[in-house]
This record gives structure tokens, C-alpha cells and sequence, in this order.
């Protein structure tokens, strides 16, 4: 009896092999990382904000438009309900991408405004802060690349046979990924113009 259970698990463990369930879990855990790095990202700049808005406070007196709009843009991302336990539904992931792309429209008008006012620049915290928001940005693509790449290679792999097969019997489906966060203006036509000047005679 025993040798028959021994033999039984060795064929469920040989078939689950070749169906790709061991490669569907590392694929997932790796998701998991990619998502919980990306999210440890935006929410470093998050935490950078505060400092940003009180060092710049003192400064730009009548443009103070510009502060109220990266407030509200942290606020939008503080009030959406992801984790890093919980991979986000497509529908999360559309609204975690539009409030963070808010914030880095609002985070680039602040720092625009910033280069009219030579004390600001002059002022060693600012200019250290944005140091600081300088590496987080390119830590921040660096972390979404990642993600987008894990997203890729799980997907793909799960929808290919037979682990697609494996994937169903175990609830794994395809999982949502960052879309291109300024689609529209990319998919619209350039606008070329012409100089209608008339020939000069060779």
C-alpha cells in the first residue's frame, strides 16, 4: 500500500512537472516581487512630496496653484487601495497608473515654476530633495521595466499548451500590466509642415 501511495505522488509530481506547474509558481512569485518593488518606488517619491511642497513653500508666493495641485495628486495616490500583498485588477492598475502619472505632471509643473526663482535653486535643501526625485524617478522606471517584463514572460507563458492547461485547473489567468501612460498622444499623426517658400533660380 505504501509503495502504491510512493508511486502515486511520483505521478502527480512528474505530471505537474510537465505541465509547468513549478514554472507557473516561480513566474507568479516573481510578479509578486516585481509589483511589491514598484509600488516600494512610487511610494518612496510619495513620501518625498511633503518635503518638496514645504521646502518650496516660502518661495513661490503668487503661483501657489502649482502646490495645491501636487497635493492634491498625493492625496488621489494615497487614497487608492493597493498592496503589495495583492496584485491590482486591470481596473486598479488603470487607476494606480493615471493617479501616478497625475502626480508626475504635477511634480514636473512644481519644478518648471522652480526655475524662475534663483533663491529656490540656490536653496541646498531644495536642491537636494530633487536630487533625491531625480533617483527615485529613474528608480521608478526602473522598477515598472521589471514589472512589465515579468508580467510579459508569465502571461505568455501561461497561455501557451499544455501549461495553459495547468494554469485553468489552478486559477492562474492572465495577469494585468502597465499600459503606455501618454497613448493618446502618441497614436495621433504627426503634424508636418512644409515651408511654402517659393524656388530660388539656380
Amino acid at each position: 500500500m505504501k509503495k502504491f501511495r510512493a508511486l502515486i505522488v511520483l505521478m502527480v509530481t512528474t505530471l505537474l512537472a510537465g505541465c509547468g506547474y513549478n514554472d507557473i509558481q516561480k513566474l507568479d512569485e516573481g510578479v509578486k516581487a516585481a509589483w511589491s518593488e514598484t509600488l516600494n518606488q512610487y511610494q518612496r517619491r510619495a513620501d518625498l512630496v511633503p518635503q518638496i511642497v514645504a521646502s518650496v513653500d516660502a518661495y513661490i508666493g503668487h503661483e501657489r496653484d502649482v502646490l495645491t495641485q501636487v497635493a492634491e495628486a498625493r492625496s488621489r495616490v494615497g487614497s487608492l487601495q493597493v498592496s503589495a500583498d495583492k496584485l491590482p485588477t486591470e481596473e486598479e492598475l488603470k487607476q494606480f497608473q493615471a493617479a501616478q502619472g497625475q502626480m508626475t505632471s504635477a511634480l514636473s509643473r512644481l519644478l518648471a515654476v522652480s526655475e524662475n526663482y534663483p533663491d529656490l535653486k540656490a536653496n541646498t535643501l531644495f536642491s537636494d530633495l530633487n536630487v533625491q526625485l531625480e533617483g527615485t524617478e529613474n528608480r521608478i522606471a526602473t522598477a515598472r521595466t521589471r514589472y512589465i517584463k515579468e508580467v510579459q514572460t508569465y502571461n505568455t507563458f501561461i497561455r501557451q499548451f499544455p501549461q495553459l492547461i495547468t494554469a485553468k485547473v489552478f486559477g492562474y489567468d492572465v495577469k494585468p500590466n502597465f499600459g503606455v501612460e501618454n497613448q493618446v498622444e502618441i497614436m495621433q499623426a504627426p503634424k508636418v509642415q512644409f515651408n511654402n517658400r517659393p524656388a530660388t533660380a539656380q
